[in-house]
């Protein structure tokens, strides 16, 4: 291997990070879903499609309706994906996905078609191709400055500020996309406002999630390393617009009869989290955290953040563990654990270890705890570095062994949250939050999920979306 390829190997992970935003890929060109499914060289890119036929062909039809009467060249297909979080994706073959977490979020017809327009807009104009090529002069250049230099730190360096600049450019592409897919929606004949009201519910929606987080009000597309430029930004830019303005079609009606009793949870083949309580019906399997932990699940494991700011990461992995898992953690994790001890958990056997004080400065306590199952382990690292991490630490600990096994009937009667569309009548917000299945911000979640912001607001609709169990 040259020393030019070993500097571009170095430097690789940093520039990794470019990966964001809306995502973009390449893949081999395939035809419409099939029954729900996506042809699996696209599932492996983008995950499943949510399992929903009626729902799937209302957004193509939707999508297909973009670019005949849109004067889109070229051919596209639209499918919904199988993921809670709000997001739209775009493939360079022509693939178009939404997530179900963001048509959960919108009101109507054209709210779908603007996010849908936003993503055509990055393909006709190319942007993913032109996003590679200056991801390639910022690698070169960073090659040559460590070249020159002798030092790879250099070259990183030259990479960061190359990032910095790469993100901006980003940023640039999303503004284009939004006037590009304006202009697409009204050809349409969809209502020009349709993007800027998406982007209204968009950052309600960011807002709460850092709420629910407890992060701080600012937001967090304020970093210059963020993809997308602030949701201010953007609505300024789109109001200059003159296609915002145009009058068109709504489709409310329709949208909601579509979108009704769709999962607005986690698939099942993920589990569900439930408060501070993880339910997998698929492996079968349960824990609970510390009743002020907030559960964060994702298709490799399940992270739980403290209020003290304590962490609690969950995951299983399949294979046989030779031997005692005691033996296993103390000859196999490094550095080795001290106050290792066998125990039993859920009625399995299990292992508990510590990692060695100063092993890692800044780390505070950590532990660590394996639980064998009858195809692998499952495992949770723990960590706290509070002042009261001792104690905290100590209940973390404890809260691992209610890890147990699901019977077959808990397992069954586990289902995912539905949205479902009901008629408001005369019933306040505070009312229908009541029923919404969460354990907090349940008016804040009942009025995002509405695209209000007030009870007031939610007083004028007329049929409302809730959460049901």
């Amino acid at each position: 291997m040259s020393f030019r390829s070993l500097v571009a190997l170095l430097l690789l992970a940093v520039l990794a990070v470019l990966a964001g935003g809306c995502a973009s890929g390449s893949v081999s060109p395939q035809t419409a879903t099939r029954e729900g499914r996506l042809p699996s060289e696209v599932e492996k890119v983008v995950g499943p499609a949510y399992p929903a036929p009626e729902l799937q062909a209302f957004v193509e039809r939707v999508g297909q309706r973009l670019i005949s009467k849109g004067g889109v060249p070229g051919s596209f297909r639209f499918a919904v994906l199988d993921q809670p979080a709000a997001n739209a994706h775009a493939l360079s073959n022509g693939y178009i996905f939404v997530t179900r977490g963001l048509l959960a979020l919108m009101d109507d017809e054209a709210e779908l078609a603007a996010a849908m327009a936003h993503e055509i807009g990055h393909l006709t104009e190319r942007h993913a191709a032109q996003r590679e090529q200056a991801r390639r002069v910022v690698m070169d250049a960073a090659v040559d400055a460590a070249m020159r230099s002798g030092s790879i730190t250099v070259g990183r360096s030259v990479a960061r500020d190359g990032l910095v600049q790469l993100r901006r450019y980003s940023r640039d592409q999303e503004l284009e996309a939004d006037r590009v897919g304006v202009a697409t929606l009204t050809r349409a004949g969809y209502r020009g406002d349709a993007m800027v009201t998406l982007i209204e519910k968009l950052r309600r929606q960011s807002a709460l999630e850092d709420r629910i987080a407890g992060q701080p009000a600012e937001g967090r597309d304020a970093s210059a390393l963020s993809t997308h430029p602030a949701a201010e930004d953007r609505l300024a830019a789109l109001r200059e617009t003159a296609a915002v303005g145009v009058a068109g079609e709504s489709g409310r009606a329709g949208y909601l009869a579509a979108i009704d009793g769709m999962s607005v949870d986690d698939a099942p083949e993920e589990g569900f989290v439930r408060g501070p309580t993880f339910l997998h019906p698929k492996m079968r399997i349960t824990f609970s955290a510390p009743r002020d932990f907030r559960l964060y699940n994702d298709p490799e494991g399940v992270l739980g953040v403290g209020s003290d700011r304590s962490l609690l990461y969950f995951t299983c992995t399949a294979g046989n563990v030779p031997g005692r898992l005691d033996d296993w953690m103390r000859n196999k994790l490094q550095p080795t654990p001290t106050d290792i001890q066998s125990t039993e958990i859920g009625g399995a056997e299990a292992a508990i270890g510590a990692r060695p004080r100063g092993s890692d400065t800044g780390l505070g306590q950590v532990r660590y705890v394996i639980i064998r199952r009858p195809d692998g382990i499952c495992y949770f690292n723990l960590m706290s570095e509070g002042p009261d991490r001792d104690r905290r630490i100590a209940a973390m600990v404890e809260a691992t062994r209610s890890f147990r096994d699901l019977t077959p009937a808990e397992a069954a009667a586990l289902q995912p949250f539905r949205l479902r569309i009901v008629p408001r009548g005369g019933t306040s917000a505070t009312t229908f939050a009541a029923r919404m299945p969460f354990p907090d911000f349940r008016l804040e979640r009942l009025l995002t999920l509405n695209g209000v912001d007030d009870a007031a607001g939610f007083a004028r609709r007329e049929q409302v979306k809730i959460v049901v169990p």
